[in-house]
């Protein structure tokens, strides 16, 4: 708990859909409960298919169920907004509500964002707007290739649109590389300073699984370490 007495909430988000957010979230979470920390980690919404929540899951011991870690979870692979019209459309405070109680039973909450920033996900509300009422620190996921510096420099201007100036951005390497790779993270250190920038290197044709998770964790850990500790609070907010 911080010093107020409330859960530590960080927030990941991407620059785009399938960039790594997941595998990224199942480190931190990993990387927290190995070190004493009561770590849970939930995926809001999910579309299309649960595989990522169950991964979650599967990380955290079963701790929290399916429809905990995923309450918001629609068969068609689309974005949750346009998914939600053919059933009810999800209000933010009912988001709010969920994720409350899921803080309130640990010391740290990793939530998992769903495609990039502006993905409607209810009535009148976006990926974005969701983190700015509850207050949360941020991570930018990115892909660590050719394409990335518009993509995450376009996020970070959205972020800093709505007060939150501060946030950690991490770049992950996907093969095939290419020559962009070696400079992505010196050009967007530059470009988003004082923000602090990071680069996880390749880990695997199939890391989002738990054993591969936990190995990976390890020869990450320093870096994730520091991940944790440069992520700071987001636009003021609160659940």
């Amino acid at each position: 708990m911080n010093r107020s007495g409330l859960a530590r909430i960080i927030f990941v988000t991407g620059s785009d859909t399938g960039v790594g957010k997941t595998l990224l979230t199942g480190l931190l979470l990993h990387h927290l409960r190995r070190r004493g920390c009561h770590a849970l980690a939930v995926k809001p919404f999910c579309s299309g298919s649960r595989t990522d929540a169950e991964f979650l899951g599967a990380l955290q011991d079963g701790e929290l169920a399916a429809d905990k870690i995923a309450p918001f979870f629609f068969s068609a692979p689309l974005a949750p907004l346009a998914a939600a019209r053919r059933r009810h459309i999800i209000r933010l405070a009912e988001v709010r509500r969920h994720l409350k109680r899921m803080a309130c039973r640990c010391e740290c909450l990793l939530i998992e964002g769903i495609g990039g920033l502006l993905v409607p996900l209810g009535k009148g509300f976006t990926v974005r707007d969701l983190i700015v009422a509850i207050g949360s620190e941020v991570i930018v996921v990115s892909r660590n290739r050719l394409g990335t510096l518009n993509h995450t420099l376009l996020t970070g201007a959205a972020l800093q649109q709505v007060g939150i100036k501060d946030f950690t951005t991490v770049l992950m390497t996907v093969p095939p590389g290419d020559a962009s790779s070696v400079t992505n993270r010196l050009i967007l250190a530059e470009m988003l300073a004082p923000n602090p920038v990071f680069e996880l290197g390749f880990l695997g044709r199939n890391p989002v699984r738990p054993g591969a998770v936990k190995l990976a964790a390890k020869k990450v850990e320093k870096t994730l370490a520091r991940i944790l500790g440069c992520a700071r609070m987001g636009a003021p907010g609160s659940l």
